[in-house]
């Protein structure tokens, strides 16, 4: 397959390609790397088929761009099979295996409600009922020692049972298993000779991290994922072979990163949120483009609203991020998310209080003005009502906008309310940009950042619909809009690295004597990084990034501290307390010199640097845009004509004021009163709003 690719790229054109699936639309960004063309597309997701659209793009690109799948040396993908399999509970029947005693762990989870302050607020059910857990006598003792090996008797007699009650596959997750994963291994062959048509996955294995809880939840996610993800990325594979394409798909993970098909079929888990991370990757690598430093991402797809932070050119990652219910301990970049799209639906509750989503319209019937069947209100159709909306062909020709049907699904809910059309539809839009608001504020409050400070930059099909609007509500003073908004998603997987995350978990005080064992520990990660890049097909020089999980002694949870390694193996146990106190300063704004320390984990970030790509930029010349046409728009209190420009027609020093519209392939951005925009030589397009 290498032999091809290279024979690809020695031939003529080189195409690489990015493919990220959301719930309404399948987005694709190709660039022909030999001339700098980027081609992009949008399809509509076949949710009864998924993985479909995808030979229809490329079809799709072939018949309008010219692309030639033979010649395409990179294949990047992203998928929302994973997230959507647990957000619909649509996943393997399991089983689990843990101590005796500990049966009842996925349950009390850690006996938080989701919402506090909620009477009418309940705990998700587990993704593994309860008769469905099974308790086997075994023990270690945290220091990794065992006390009672694990009872085979009883682990075939479980395995009869589950086999019995219909289990897909078994999860294994034994107490203190991040220090000695022995009894786990044993018990998961053990299985494997018992019952070779089950699939097993070991919690050391997917995520060996402390807290049987975390360990736990996040195995059962990959198991629970596993058959669908790893049935359709072998039907992935299969339609490209039909196609003949020489490029190995990649995936884009949750961590930002990227890992190939075949690991993609066991580490489930890790590309949970891969269509949220590629965007957010593709946001960092135009803000870097564009020189800007603080950004604040803006991705509204049909269903959600996603939000991240961009400090200093890169992505900001965590752990905890919500999988529909669930949390993943797994690092990821951080992505905030709220029910509020494109397509979420309005409606009005039985208090006569009108409401916005989280119910959506999705792809099928898709808003009523879409024309597909859907007859409720939503926030495009309001976009339309409006007037913002419904002036070209959306998504590159793939819809055509029918005003009446929007109008005549928010004139229901406006005779509901008494009120106007138009005011009805304003009146969903603020209610979406305000909910929004809240999330956002929510966001920058955990940060610690004024987003005074910040860009904002929308992106996804409906992120320049709303984005000036909500950056306005927060204070900010600048929104920076690329060239295809739509497809910075599938932008993200071309410009990623592979990224492989390691860990281990030891309890160690912080001082001069403790550090050659974390060295050692280091060393081990960085050897397995390698080992884990060069089965990617990686050749090229590893970076690796070495952080640790630290806490002061008596405290319940650990920070992660960025260490060099230099100060491991010179001994520098200072270096690595300075680091400790500067960052607990900066999340906590204090520190205590005295304070003992305790190191938890050493994580490692092996990373393969992907090829580096460049997009033309043209100079800029001072020009005042010309509209195409003026039309009317209901900009909240009264009716306005305002300039519609073609965004293909405005070039380099372009410059108009607000209001105005402009209408592109992938989306339409709309552009409130008391701002100033203008092209930058990257096609960027920037608003500035008036002080």
């Amino acid at each position: 397959m290498d032999g091809a690719i290279a024979d690809a790229a020695q031939n003529g054109a080189d195409w690489k390609v990015g493919v990220d699936i959301g719930g309404t639309f399948i987005d694709f960004c190709a660039l022909e790397a030999c001339s700098g063309r980027v081609a992009s597309l949008k399809v509509l997701t076949t949710p009864e088929d998924p993985g479909a659209e995808l030979m229809t793009g490329l079809a799709l690109l072939a018949e309008r761009e010219g692309f030639d799948p033979t010649r395409m040396t990179r294949f990047v993908h992203g998928t929302t099979v994973g997230i959507n399999t647990i957000i619909q509970r649509k996943g393997a029947l399991l089983a689990l295996f843990t101590n005796a005693g500990f049966e009842d762990v996925i349950e009390l989870a850690r006996l938080r409600m989701p919402d506090m302050y909620s009477l009418f607020c309940s705990r998700p059910e587990p993704l593994i009922s309860r008769d469905m857990v099974f308790g086997i006598p075994a023990r270690m003792h945290a220091d990794g020692s065992e006390t009672q090996a694990p009872d085979m008797a009883a682990v075939e007699r479980a395995v009869a049972t589950a086999k019995a009650n219909g289990a897909q596959g078994i999860i294994v997750s034994f107490l203190h298993s991040w220090r000695n994963a022995a009894q786990e291994a044993s018990v998961k062959a053990a299985i494997a000779r018992l019952a070779p048509e089950l699939f097993v996955f070991t919690s050391a294995e997917v995520w060996p991290v402390i807290r049987e809880y975390e360990r736990s939840s996040t195995a059962i996610l990959n198991g629970y994922v596993h058959p669908r993800v790893s049935g359709y990325l072998t039907a992935l594979e299969e339609r490209l072979k039909d196609r003949d394409v020489p490029a190995r798909p990649m995936l884009t993970k949750s961590n930002g990163g990227l890992m190939n098909a075949a690991e993609g079929k066991r580490a489930c888990v890790n590309m949970l949120l891969s269509g949220t991370a590629s965007g957010v990757i593709g946001a960092s690598w135009l803000a870097r483009q564009a020189g800007e430093d603080k950004v604040l991402t803006l991705d509204i797809g049909g269903t959600s609203a996603d939000f991240a932070l961009i400090i200093g050119g890169e992505p900001q990652f965590g752990t905890g991020e919500l999988i529909g219910e669930f949390p993943l301990h797994i690092p990821s970049v951080s992505v905030s998310s709220i029910g509020v799209g494109g397509g979420s639906i309005a409606s009005v509750d039985a208090q006569g209080v009108l409401r916005v989503g989280p119910e959506s319209a999705g792809s099928t019937p898709g808003p009523a003005c879409y024309g597909r069947g859907g007859e409720r209100a939503t926030v495009t159709d309001a976009m339309v009502v409006c007037g913002w909306l419904g002036h070209s062909e959306m998504a590159y020709g793939q819809l055509r906008i029918d005003t009446g049907l929007a109008h005549r699904a928010v004139g229901e809910l406006a005779a509901q309310l008494g009120r106007p059309v138009e005011q009805t539809a304003q009146a969903i839009l603020d209610i979406a940009v305000s909910e929004m608001f809240v999330e956002v504020e929510k966001l920058a409050s955990r940060a610690g950042v004024d987003l005074r400070e910040f860009t904002l930059m929308p992106f996804g099909g409906g992120g320049p619909m709303l984005g000036a609007f909500l950056a306005r509500e927060l204070g900010m003073k600048r929104v920076m809009a690329a060239r295809r908004p739509g497809v910075v998603s599938a932008l993200g997987g071309l410009v990623a690295d592979l990224r492989g995350d390691f860990i281990r978990t030891i309890f160690s005080p912080l001082s001069v004597a403790s550090l050659p064992a974390i060295c050692e520990a280091f060393e081990a990660l960085a050897q397995e990084g390698c080992g884990w890049l060069a089965a990617q097909g990686h050749d090229a020089a590893a970076e690796l990034n070495l952080s640790c999980d630290m806490r002061y002694v008596g405290q319940s949870y650990e920070i992660e501290v960025v260490l060099s390694p230099e100060w491991l193996v010179d001994g520098d146990a200072e270096a690595v307390e300075r680091a400790f106190h500067l960052t607990h300063e900066q999340l906590y704004d204090f520190h205590d010199p005295e304070g003992e320390i305790e190191l938890v984990s050493v994580r490692l970030s092996a990373v393969g640097t992907g090829p580096a790509l460049s997009f033309p930029q043209t100079d800029e010349i001072d020009a005042p845009a010309v509209p195409a046409r003026r039309l009317p728009v209901y900009t909240g209190l009264s009716v306005e004509t305002v300039d519609l420009h073609d965004r293909q027609t405005l070039v380099p020093g372009s410059t108009f004021r607000g209001p105005a519209v402009v209408v592109q392939e992938d989306t339409t951005f709309a552009i409130p009163a008391g701002t100033q925009a203008r092209v930058d030589r990257h096609l960027n397009l920037l608003l500035t709003f008036a002080e």
